[in-house]
């Protein structure tokens, strides 16, 4: 009688390595992609004109700042 058991309990034990063999098998992946980001940028002539005149201000208001 104790034949049967045991095969029974080998078999429950097989049973229970497979599944958790199966179960470790189903790791979710997570991957994160970043597409790449183009930037275009445009100095206007305008930009420097106008700098250009607000240091020229600048130094009219403060001669010693240099």
């Amino acid at each position: 009688m104790t034949r049967p058991k045991t095969r029974t309990h080998a078999r429950l034990v097989l049973l229970g390595v497979i599944a958790v063999g199966g179960l470790g098998a189903c790791t979710p992946t997570v991957r994160l992609q970043v597409d790449p980001i183009t930037i275009y940028a445009k100095l206007d002539a305008d930009v420097r004109v106008r700098l250009d005149k607000e240091l020229q201000d600048l130094l009219i208001e403060n001669p010693n700042l240099f």
